[in-house]
């Protein structure tokens, strides 16, 4: 087993001494240190020297201190550390069912107001320490459909090397911008490929026409363990956390059902640490525009960070339960809904929506307004009450998509977006949200869908065939849990070198 976790990029060793000494000098300059995995799903570990001085850095400048914020429990003011992370409780008034929906708050998070900077960090960090990624020499690059591209890109400039961003050309604008204000040069460090939400493949190819340089080191979100491991331990402790906080108000609160778009399939595995907590039912969402886990389907849509037409490495498919398929109109309509002012005064007018929580929507992106709807569908197959719980991800919030309401509205709406829209968008697809376009999935299905991920990832980008297999036992993703804690003492070492 351990040969096959070697295969799969899971390793221990040192790479390459002379690079580790030339890393330990880059950090000793630049005075970096990194936090651990310890410390990121438990920032109370922080060394108190550390969290002092971050009481003085803002959460979004290019400041190595940034690094130790880059967890679940930033407070709102994205400064503090809160015991209990930051979520938003949808109740019956926005969802129209008894089921409360618990959406943990990814926007908080430094620099990107995104949680994809912590796969980002996740991936790169142990690079660091086994001398493998060398800031000195290499490019990092950080092939994305979303925000992965953009956590990239910060915690490459924190770390005192030079990323590039990989993603489709048809992203939101707003991300463009970003992109352009934190990379060294933009003309050459950002990448636009073809296509949309769904060409993930072209993002691969360009992947592989850079690798053929080795200055470009390739940090694959899709097939990248570390990526998971991160959101097993450090997104499940955390999801964990705000359930058994509901709990203590609602004793009778069970958690049914964990509900997450499958993007790069890092997030997705916050899931397998709840199921084993709480016996949570995983579910995993795809637009229903390209539905390739539900039908083997394919096409584009605009549910922007969950790429697809593809099942990523990282998916641990033979351990989820359910899919479900969501239609972008549904997001791109309900996001309007939330962030209008017609929309806005329907919510609060017709439907008794608090103006606390018509606030907390501000944490609702496209991708996650997808998930609140999908775990509303999700109550409703179940047959969920007031005593289940369904919880999701708001990834990202709802600054980062202003450009796309603007044309949906152009394009949907005539240009406005009045009281009988807002009307409508809500009795179609928050009331009208009915059970179809799910399978709930057995033995022979979670092998269909595990399947299909051979056609990319042995005949597209070559990974062997023991290696691709052996991910159907659910031993292999027990026993990558140990590279963590050894991750997090070479992490102690290296600082203590920077440092000395």
């Amino acid at each position: 087993m351990e040969k096959i976790l070697e295969r799969l990029g899971l390793t221990t060793k040192i790479s390459d001494e002379s690079t580790l000494r030339d890393t330990i000098a880059r950090f000793k300059e630049r005075k970096l240190r990194l936090p651990t995995f310890k410390q990121l799903t438990n920032p109370e570990l922080i060394p108190e020297d550390i969290k002092a001085k971050l009481a003085t850095i803002d959460p979004d400048a290019p400041d190595p201190l940034n690094l130790f914020r880059v967890h679940w429990f930033n407070g709102e003011d994205r400064r503090s550390i809160v015991s209990v992370p930051v979520h938003v409780v949808l109740t019956k008034e926005i969802t129209g069912i008894d089921t409360p929906i618990i959406a943990m708050v990814g926007g908080l998070m430094p620099m990107i107001s995104s949680h994809k900077v912590l796969a980002a960090y996740a991936c790169l960090a142990p690079r660091i320490v086994l001398g493998a990624f060398n800031p000195t020499k290499h490019r990092a690059v950080w092939p994305s459909t979303g925000n992965y591209c953009r956590g990239g890109v910060a915690i490459s400039r924190l770390m005192g090397c030079r990323g590039v961003a990989i993603l489709p050309e048809r992203m939101s604008q707003e991300r463009f911008n970003w992109l352009r204000e934190w990379t060294t040069n933009p003309e050459e460090d950002i990448v636009a490929t073809y296509g949309c939400e769904s060409n993930v493949k072209e993002i691969y190819d360009k992947c592989n026409e850079l690798s053929k340089d080795p200055a470009y080191f390739i940090l694959n979100q899709f097939a990248e363990f570390n990526n998971y491991l991160t959101h097993f331990y450090c997104t499940g402790t955390a999801l964990n956390t705000v359930f058994k906080d509901f709990a203590k108000t609602n004793a009778n609160a069970k958690l049914r059902a964990f509900v997450s778009s499958t993007g790069s399939a890092g997030t997705i595995g916050a899931g397998d640490f709840l199921k084993e907590k709480h016996g949570t039912k995983i579910v995993a969402v795809e637009a229903l525009e390209c539905p390739t886990l539900l039908y083997n389907g394919f096409g584009d849509h605009n549910i922007q960070g969950i790429g697809d037409k593809h099942v990523p490495f990282i998916h641990n498919v033979m351990n989820t339960d359910f899919v479900l398929g969501i239609s972008d109109k549904a997001s791109d309509h309900t996001f309007a809904l939330y962030n209008t002012e017609a929309g806005r005064k329907y919510l609060t007018e017709r439907r008794g929506v608090s103006p606390e929580l018509l606030d907390r929507l501000k944490h609702l992106g496209l991708s996650s307004v997808a998930n609140v709807l999908s775990a509303i569908k999700m109550a409703k197959y179940m047959g969920l009450g007031k005593d289940d719980v369904v919880m999701t991800m708001a990834t990202d919030g709802a600054k980062m998509y202003g450009s796309e309401m603007d044309l949906c509205i152009e394009r949907d709406f005539n240009n406005k977006f009045d009281a009988l829209d807002a009307a409508e968008t809500f009795g179609r697809f928050t009331l009208g949200l009915n059970t179809d376009n799910m399978i709930e999935l057995d033995q022979r299905g979670r092998e269909r869908v595990f399947n299909l991920g051979y056609f990319t990832w042995c005949e597209q980008q070559g990974i062997d065939v023991d290696a691709f297999v052996a991910r159907r036992d659910q031993a292999l993703w027990h026993q990558m849990r140990a590279y963590v804690p050894q991750w997090d003492a070479m992490i102690e070492d290296f600082n203590a070198k920077v440092d000395s």
